[in-house]
């Protein structure tokens, strides 16, 4: 990633911009850090909780971890493992007994050829392709997701607050994103909403300073990207599910996760929001704040520590 907001931002890393059909999966394209001990199950009661190597997947780690020890589970922490494909390996094999997952990324990886998009579909497709050592619990309503994404002076123009209200406007608008981005969406947006766009433009990483200087109307803006928030930014709301809902979920091995620690998880998710994930991911990619002492004030103030 280029530098983001002026000279506040160098490191937000690739996490941002490398999630879902518009660019990639954070957990697939994440790079491999180090790996832990691949046999260090959950016996005895002790819950390890796994990350992937990206600042956003770190920081629900530590909720999910620091969770569970308010609970007086006891917990060990292995941050930053790696890509899915490690990760997967060893929650299958219960080296690894919680992982924050996306639902979406999730359903793709173990079955290529899902067509599933709503929630409801793509939980219905993990029941089914999930080996049985595996379950997802509770998914959040926080998503990092795509998003197709305008300034607020944009919005407010043309009263745009969905996808489905860019139909009005969009045949005089340059949408920008990954060099991808095209090939990958332009018939899904055609046959999902009848939305056209004048102009296509490969922005990349750059995607938020095109918006802010006009060269396009339009951007692919990941859901939890900091700079939504910076920026002043208006996410239209994906209505009719042209990207696949990507909620972010606990992936436990059955038999590491005891009641409660399901119960604490659930807990979790049915707190956590895609704004208040986007307000945490701008404390620690942003202010540089420290991803445990974040974890810790969010859990406190929704009353879960």
């Amino acid at each position: 990633m280029k530098r983001l907001f002026g000279t506040v931002v160098v490191a937000l890393t690739t996490v941002l911009t490398l999630t879902a059909c518009g660019g990639g999966d954070p957990l697939t394209s994440a790079s491999t850090g180090p790996t832990g001990s691949g046999d260090a199950s959950a016996a005895g009661g002790k819950v390890v909780v796994g990350s992937a190597n990206f600042p956003e997947n770190v920081l629900l780690a530590e909720i999910y971890a620091q969770a569970l020890e308010a609970k007086g589970v006891r917990v060990e922490k292995k941050l930053n493992i790696g890509s899915r494909e490690i990760l997967y390996d060893q929650i299958k094999s219960g080296g690894l007994t919680v992982l924050p997952e996306y639902i979406g990324s999730l359903l793709a990886f173990v079955d290529k050829t899902t067509t599933a998009k709503t929630e409801d579909d793509v939980l219905t497709g993990l029941g089914e392709r999930l080996p049985a050592e595996l379950e997802v619990l509770r998914p959040a309503a926080a998503e990092d997701n795509n998003s197709l994404t305008v300034t607020k002076a944009t919005a407010q123009k043309n009263g745009l607050t969905t996808i489905e209200d860019l139909v009005k406007v969009s045949k005089d608008y340059a949408v920008g994103g990954p060099p991808e981005f095209r090939s990958r969406q332009e018939k899904n947006f055609k046959d999902t909403y009848g939305l056209e766009f004048k102009e296509w433009k490969k922005t990349g990483d750059a995607t938020v300073d095109a918006l802010k200087d006009g060269t396009v109307q339009v951007g692919n803006v990941f859901t939890t990207d900091p700079r939504i928030v910076l920026n002043d930014l208006v996410s239209l709301k994906d209505t009719k599910n042209a990207f696949a809902a990507d909620n972010i979920v606990p992936l436990v091995n059955r038999a590491g996760a005891n009641d409660t620690v399901k119960t604490t998880l659930n807990a979790v998710s049915a707190k956590l929001d895609t704004a208040g994930l986007l307000a945490l991911m701008k404390r620690v990619s942003v202010d540089k704040d420290d991803a445990a002492a974040v974890a810790k004030d969010w859990l406190t103030q929704n009353g879960l520590a």
